[in-house]
């Protein structure tokens, strides 16, 4: 049962577990190693933007890459070249603040995750994907090199050719083997800010599936599911395709207005009613079977970025966010009895997300996905009810063979994970010292 503490001074996204810390801001990659070094174990974060307890260390000392309100800290753009596309940049730089500068200048981001508040250091420590996953694989992939500094004031240069096994214990490493001082990012061209956009409603995975296989061929692709409709509505969801426009377009940024919640709603205004209506007129709004056109890339990539602090939705005990990945099965079994838990649980997930996972290899020894299909949710805390939940859809994930997203994860229990990532001794040989998470002490327990 979730218990009411006093709010932390750093939360995750999720904002459960609350987990108190010492922090200390980075103004400079030189202040690491911390001269004289804290008493206390160390771990390294960016803007908080990680769900579970991933990015939090309870009595421990955060290293700050990313000043409290998103301002100060190692957080300069450093170089880049137009001729390779390669952006040499501090850890603690968002990708909105590389999108800022890329797109004006005919570059975007080679993967991108559903928000844009994710600092660079995250995105190489949960090796983060997005909705081309299927084709450009995770965003290790495309960081060709990285500093990494260890608490003993080692300092490796790491790259696919050079400190090759730190290169890949620390992508997806969970922030874990050290500090990310700077990282290159290989960026991509583009000659327009919009995105030519379809639309499919679908009914029931077999369709999801279907149209996923008719449309690998577009580079974004990513599935709204119903997480609560039942009977002919149960699986229904709207299949969302997009590329690059090749048209020559507008490339400067166009003011938009971005609004903040500036409370946390009461508990009882997410429920399964309240989403449930939501659901359907989110289903309904596009009245055709297909529709196409182009948007910029802002609302097709992010749209949840224009409300500000939009977690606060959830409510003051937060949100669990559920994420897995689940190998192809015949029928795909496994899914659908996932959501059927769901569905028989009474509780109800706001935002469902549906994705396909391609067979392009994740360069971390610890990187989440795999070839498969992926599901991610999250649901408002409601007691033992949605504690209940989590630990049966992470035995139904478990048991068709799949795995969960540790930077979405507040509750997978240390069978779970061991299981899931056998590795996982391997990498804790390449642990700093010095580091430590309360998501790793959770699971390996």
């Amino acid at each position: 049962m979730a218990r009411k503490s006093p709010r932390p001074a750093f939360e995750s996204w999720g904002r459960y577990p609350k987990l108190d810390a010492s922090m200390i801001l980075l103004h400079w990659t030189s202040d690491f190693p911390l001269r004289p070094p804290p008493a206390t174990r160390m771990l390294p974060v960016g803007a908080g933007r990680s769900y579970g307890d991933v990015c939090l260390l309870a009595h421990g000392t955060l290293l700050r890459t990313r000043g409290p309100g998103l301002s100060g800290g190692i957080d300069r753009l450093l170089d880049f070249d137009p001729s390779t596309g390669i952006l040499c940049c501090e850890a603690g730089t968002t990708l909105g603040e590389i999108l800022d500068f890329a797109v004006p200048r005919g570059f975007f981001l080679p993967v991108s995750p559903g928000t844009k508040y994710v600092t660079v250091g995250g995105a190489i420590a949960n090796d983060i994907h997005g909705k081309n996953h299927h084709v450009a694989g995770t965003f290790g992939r495309h960081v060709p090199r990285f500093e990494l500094v260890r608490s003993d004031g080692a300092r490796l240069i790491c790259s696919s050719a050079r400190n090759i096994d730190w290169y890949a214990a620390t992508i997806g490493g969970l922030g874990l083997t050290g500090l990310i001082t700077w990282a290159e990012i290989k960026l991509k061209p583009i000659v327009s800010r919009r995105i030519q956009y379809t639309g499919i409603k679908f009914s029931g995975i077999e369709e999801f599936v279907a149209l996923s296989e008719r449309n690998a061929g577009s580079e974004y692709t990513v599935s709204w599911i119903d997480c609560v409709g039942t009977g002919n509505n149960f699986a229904r969801g709207i299949f969302m395709a997009g590329d690059h426009d090749t048209k020559a377009g507008p490339l400067k940024r166009t003011k938009s207005m971005r609004l903040s919640l500036p409370v946390d709603f009461p508990e009882f205004m997410l429920n399964r009613h309240s989403v449930g209506m939501f659901n359907t007129l989110y289903f309904n709004k596009q009245r055709g079977k297909i529709k196409t056109g182009l948007v910029d890339y802002e609302p097709f990539f992010y749209p949840l970025d224009k409300l500000h602090q939009w977690n606060r939705m959830y409510g003051r005990n937060g949100l669990l966010q559920f994420q897995c990945v689940l190998p192809w099965e015949a029928r795909h079994i496994g899914l659908v009895e996932i959501l059927k838990a769901i569905t028989s649980s009474g509780l109800a997930s706001f935002l469902a997300v549906l994705k396909v996972f391609g067979e392009v290899p994740s360069p971390g020894m610890m990187s989440f996905p795999r070839p498969g299909i992926t599901l991610a949710l999250d649901f408002p805390i409601r007691r033992d009810a949605s504690f209940d939940l989590m630990e049966l859809l992470g035995a139904i994930t478990l048991d068709h063979g799949g795995r969960m997203y540790p930077a979405k994860d507040a509750t997978m229990t240390p069978a779970q994970f061991q299981a899931a990532y056998p590795q996982w001794k391997k990498f804790a040989t390449y642990i700093d010292p010095a580091f430590d998470s309360a998501f790793w002490q959770r699971v390996t327990s």
